[in-house]
This record gives C-alpha cells, structure tokens and sequence, in this order.
C-alpha cells in the first residue's frame, strides 16, 4: 500500500511546489472553503493515481493546494464514504499523500445531525471525541499489515483531537462573537440516517452528534502523527422520540450548509491564521 501513496505523491508533487503544513477536510455542502484558497492549483480526484472518485452531492472531487490567511494548505473539496462502496483503506489514501507533503496539522469539517437537545440548527460542534461504530465492527482503516514508515502497529487514541487546537478555536469563536458547542461525534457507516432505537443507543453512549464520516481519516491522520481538529455543521436535528419522528434528507443537509456555510468558512480560515 505504501506505492500506492509515493505513486499519488509524486504525481502531485509534479504539479505544485507547494509543500502545506496545514490540510483541510470539506465535508457535505462545505466545499467553498476551497474557493477562499488563492494561488490555487486544484486538481480533479480522477486524474490523481489510485485516488478515489467522490460520488456524492455537495462533494466537489478535487484537491486543492494554495494559500489561506497566508498559510499553506492542501485541501480535499470533498471526501471518501465507506457507505459509497469504498475501502476503509482507500478512504485514508489522501490523508497519507497529505503526511508525504508533509502536513502536520489537519482541519475536518462535516455536516451532521444534532443529536444532543440543546443544540439548535445551524451550531457549530468542535468534536471533543468520537464513537467510530464501523471500527468496532472490523471496518478499521489500519486493520492488515501495519507499515512502521507511517505509523504505529497499536494506535493510542485517546488524544485523536488535539486539546489545544479546541481551545485555540474556542478563542477565535469567542473572537467572533459565534457560540460553538463541544462534543461526541458518532460516526456509522450509512447510507441510512439512523432509527431512533440507534439515536437513543448513541445517546446513551454520550454522543452529540451524528455522521458517516471524519473518524476514519482521524484515525489514518493520528496513525500518520498528523494533529486533528474537527468541526461539525449541525445540519439538521435527531429526535429519538417515536411519536415525533422527524426524517432527515440529504437536500435539508446541503441547504442548510449552504446557509451557514460562509459564516462556517470564515471560522476555519481564523482558526487556521493562529496556527
């Protein structure tokens, strides 16, 4: 697997001099933190060898790398889903190309459903931890033969979201004017949004928020000593109640990312002008 990865990272390298410290993440509707990028060379996920191709809504399938707030950065607009079919390997593939570019932090934002009562739509929720529901079930992307080159073959996880990153992003929020919520994200494989016997089971874990993504390459991003901070847009609102089901859908996800997506855009660039 490591080719794999030297493969994409020499044909990228070919077309950038850029060298980022900093990667980013777009999730669901948020890829127009991309289009915030300037000096950009961006370049489709199809053209890339072994790259994956996104084939979701709202993920645009390009790699971009450019200047934001004067920093360096390579971002993905648009990410991998183990519901579309894809490895949990193959998923990580561009979060090890980003380790190769030499990337020591990493910013992952998602569109998710709030869980917790308290949050309203439209929040913001740095993820304090997760709960990786596939990983738990075989679906770990470090599952195989572990390559000592990237990283350790038992991962300690209990640091998986950089405690100072939070706090430096709390900062900036505070510095906006912007309330952010702190919490559990629990991520499933999906497509499916969740029952609510599953929303009550996430509840009693101490889950505020659900999603399909960010864990996997959270994981991939500590195994490679890349620090993580995440963010997610609550998109919309969970009720584990069954005389009040409320059924999400994917267009109520986008519209909304799309309603907070520029206030979400100008939060990230803050938080990435203080590393």
């Amino acid at each position: 697997m490591t080719d794999i990865y030297k493969e994409a990272f020499e044909f990228l390298k070919t077309k950038t001099e850029l060298r980022p410290k900093i990667g980013i993440v777009c999730g669901s509707g948020l890829s127009g933190l991309a289009d915030t990028i300037v000096d950009t060379v961006s370049i489709s996920y199809k053209d890339i060898p072994h790259f994956p191709i996104s084939t979701v809504e709202g993920h645009k399938g390009c790699l971009v790398f450019g200047k934001l707030n004067g920093k360096e950065v390579i971002c993905m607009q648009g990410r991998f889903h183990l519901y579309e079919g894809w490895d949990p390997k193959a998923c990580t593939i561009p979060i090890r190309v980003m380790k190769l570019f030499g990337v020591e932090k990493i910013v992952l934002t998602n569109a998710a459903g709030g869980l917790n009562p308290e949050f309203k739509l439209g929040d913001f929720m740095i993820i304090k931890d997760h709960l990786f529901l596939p990983g738990l079930c075989g679906f770990n992307p470090l599952i195989g033969k572990n390559d000592p080159s990237i990283g350790p073959r038992f991962l300690p996880m209990g640091d998986a979201y950089d405690q100072q990153l939070q706090e430096e992003a709390k900062q900036v929020a505070s510095e906006m004017g912007q309330e952010v919520r702190n919490g559990v994200y629990m991520c499933q494989f999906g497509p499916c949004y969740e029952t609510v016997a599953e929303m009550r089971l996430a509840l009693s874990a101490g889950c505020d928020a659900l999603g399909m993504s960010t864990a996997y390459e959270v994981i991939a991003a500590r195994h490679a000593g890349i620090k993580c901070f995440a963010v997610s847009l609550i998109t919309n609102l969970c009720q584990p109640n069954y005389k009040q089901v409320v059924n999400a859908n994917h267009e109520e996800v986008i519209e909304c990312a799309k309603e907070r997506g520029a206030l979400m855009v100008e939060f990230i660039s803050n938080c990435i002008a203080k590393w």
